[in-house]
Order: C-alpha cells, then sequence, then structure tokens
C-alpha cells in the first residue's frame, strides 16, 4: 500500500535576496530550514539543524563540492553533506534531511510534506 503525503509549496524568499554559496535560515511553520544558493538557478533546502549536535547551524555551514556534487559541512564538526541528497560523506550513519525547490518568477519556493 502506498500512502501518499500532502505537500504544500512554500514561499520563502526572492532569488535576489541571497548570495550565492551562502545559507539563510527561515522558519517554515514550525520548521527550521536552510536555504543555500549555488547559481541563480541552482537552490538547495536542507533541514536547519546539524544532524550530529542537533544544533541549528547549518545555515552557517560552508558550501563546497565534492566533483560534481555541491555540499554542505557543519560548521560545528565539519561533517559534509551532498546539499541533493542529505547523504554525509564523513560518517554514513548521519543523513541531512532536505527538501525539493523550485524558482517562481524570481522567488525561491520550498515543498514541504504535511
Amino acid at each position: 500500500m502506498t500512502i501518499l503525503l500532502d505537500t504544500t509549496w512554500r514561499t520563502v524568499c526572492a532569488v535576489d535576496d541571497l548570495e550565492p554559496n551562502w545559507g539563510e535560515a527561515a522558519l517554515l511553520g514550525d520548521r527550521q530550514v536552510a536555504i543555500v544558493l549555488v547559481s541563480e538557478d541552482e537552490v538547495y533546502a536542507i533541514d536547519h539543524h546539524d544532524p550530529h549536535s542537533g544544533a541549528p547551524v547549518m545555515a552557517r555551514g560552508i558550501v563546497g563540492s565534492r566533483g560534481d556534487r555541491p555540499t554542505i559541512a557543519s560548521p560545528l564538526h565539519k561533517e559534509v553533506y551532498d546539499l541533493g541528497t542529505g547523504e554525509c560523506f564523513t560518517d554514513p550513519s548521519l543523513v541531512l534531511r532536505t527538501y525539493r525547490t523550485r524558482v517562481v518568477g524570481g522567488s525561491i519556493e520550498v515543498e514541504l510534506a504535511s
């Protein structure tokens, strides 16, 4: 049996409000989400809480890449996560929650399951 969750796209901010390769935190309902602009057409949304410590710090992580995969490193313990999948390169037991994003009319939207 497949259970489908209702999803809602939430407008977060304008693309122009963000700096490339830098994260910003957003409160979407009761969720803290970090938005990371890699380029004008490449935006990622991840959980703002560090999977290792639980601290809300991921928007201040170090943005980089592993090959062609964009990454963010936790500012606390330096674990490196794939921005697209949430996979942790440095500790496979950790996973960073990711959210789908889209750009509509110059605004960034994040998909949240209800």
